[in-house]
């Protein structure tokens, strides 16, 4: 994949219009992995989150890249288990003020392990 179709490029310069492209290329395997329980999800999202730090983005580029990523697993992904579930139907009932509220949590939520 070339640096551009990246979601975060080496310079910290965030392309959240390639979250859903990216999103699509992991393995179905891969996604069954993930999501098979709470802990592996946010096992993953903590290693990507760290990934997003050490090029230097902020609390509001994580927030807003987490948000995509929700968009995209709440209209795409079936939910695996009750947290995901309770996530999915907390995003679907949100308003965007409220999705973008609870992106930070979720992001403060995966920095905290």
């Amino acid at each position: 994949m070339a640096e551009k179709e990246h979601i975060v490029l080496k310079n910290g310069t965030v392309h959240t219009e390639n979250v859903d492209e990216a999103l699509r290329k992991i393995e179905p395997e891969k996604v069954d992995e993930i999501l098979s329980n709470f802990e592996n999800f946010k096992s993953y999202l903590d290693k990507r989150l760290d990934i997003m730090k050490k090029v230097g983005l902020e609390e509001e580029q994580l927030a807003n890249t987490a948000e995509k990523v929700a968009d995209y697993l709440a209209d795409k992904i079936e939910p695996k288990n009750r947290e995901e579930k309770l996530l999915q139907e907390l995003w679907k009932v949100g308003n965007d003020e409220e999705r973008h509220k609870l992106a930070h949590m979720l992001v403060k939520l995966v920095d905290k392990q």
